[in-house]
């Protein structure tokens, strides 16, 4: 049982990292807080973590119950949820940015902790779809606490980054960020390929 959490707890770590887009978050935390002061921006950082927390673990354990509701299979919303992923993936390895948050940085800037940080730059509708199927996926109590742990410890490294990200600029430049969008892009396509190929032949497999 302690093997199968840590298992699932370094896989989900990994997989909730590269589904967070981390250096692309980090790219439109940097547009969206130039010029702000340390400390708001470190408010900005600790509310929209909590945001993003608060509805992946609604996500995380929401997926069994939705699914019913809906009338539909895991299976079937693998592969909705894996293809959405995989147009998100494509986005960030040719454009260097989610298909959904493209020109963000010049939305209303009163609080954006929330909108558009937390939503949709971190969880994004490709983000939701893959967490739900995840989620539904862990069936023993170890592996759920791994996942949930995993979803936090990915926040967390996110956290970090974004702390880290004036730092990062300076370091890597808007170019070396974007390349490292562009290689999470590449991950993703195959975490994507994974969900819909699982999908496809647990559907097959049920006829």
């Amino acid at each position: 049982m302690l093997e199968m959490f840590f298992s699932t707890y370094i896989s989900s770590t990994i997989r909730f990292l590269f589904l967070l887009a981390p250096f692309f978050v980090v790219s439109m935390f940097i547009a969206l807080t130039r010029g702000l002061p340390t400390a708001e921006k470190s408010s900005i950082i600790r509310r929209a973590c909590v945001a993003a927390f608060t509805m992946g673990v609604i996500l995380f354990f929401a997926g069994p119950l939705l699914f019913s509701a809906i009338g539909i299979t895991l299976n079937s919303f693998r592969i909705g949820a894996g293809t959405l992923l995989f147009l998100t993936a494509i986005s960030l390895v040719t454009n260097g940015t989610r298909n959904h948050a493209t020109g963000l940085p010049d939305e209303d800037r009163d609080d954006i902790a929330v909108v558009p940080l937390a939503v949709p730059v971190m969880i994004g509708p490709a983000t939701i779809g893959a967490i739900l199927v995840y989620g539904a996926e862990l069936k023993q109590v170890s592996e759920v606490a791994g996942g949930l742990l995993g979803l936090i410890s990915s926040l967390l490294i996110l956290a970090i980054l974004l702390h880290l990200s004036g730092y990062l600029e300076k370091v890597l430049g808007k170019t070396g960020l974007n390349i490292l969008s562009k290689i999470s892009g590449l991950i993703l396509s195959a975490m994507a390929a994974e969900i819909v190929l699982t999908g496809i032949t647990g559907f097959i497999a049920n006829i």
